[in-house]
């Protein structure tokens, strides 16, 4: 299940608002590797497509959720009401076709980082209208 560890760790009350999506051009890199190589990096390739298949980036009326694992796991969340920034890295090509990182920062915490989102700015703006609501 796509959602599988964001909808197991909700709390009461909590609800999912919307996943944050791996954008296409991440599976390119280790297809292209494994092509350039004849096949013999096919292994590491495989490897990263499933992490990337694995990967969940979520929002929550309550959380920012980062989670990585193919059989082990390994989160980084953030609750709203600790957030300060959201920002945007995207580089020339992420611009052209874009997908970027957005880094979460907040209050005497580490940072939550997603990395190579669809549509970066929307991710942005889902993050900061839920975390900081219009009253």
């Amino acid at each position: 299940d796509a959602m599988g560890y964001i909808v197991e760790s909700l709390s009461d009350g909590e609800e999912v608002v919307t996943l944050f999506h791996v954008h296409w051009v991440s599976y390119l890199w280790p297809m292209f590797y494994s092509t350039l190589t004849l096949g013999l990096l096919f292994p590491f390739a495989l490897y990263e497509i499933l992490s990337l298949r694995f990967m969940e980036q979520g929002l929550t009326n309550k959380r920012v959720i980062f989670k990585r694992g193919i059989i082990s796991r390994r989160t980084d969340e953030m609750k709203l009401r600790s957030i300060e920034t959201v920002e945007i890295e995207q580089g020339v090509f992420g611009r052209l076709l874009d997908y970027g990182t957005v880094v979460v920062t907040g209050r005497g915490i580490s940072d939550v980082v997603l990395k190579n989102v669809d549509d970066p700015m929307l991710v942005k703006r889902r993050i900061e209208s839920v975390s900081n609501p219009v009253d």
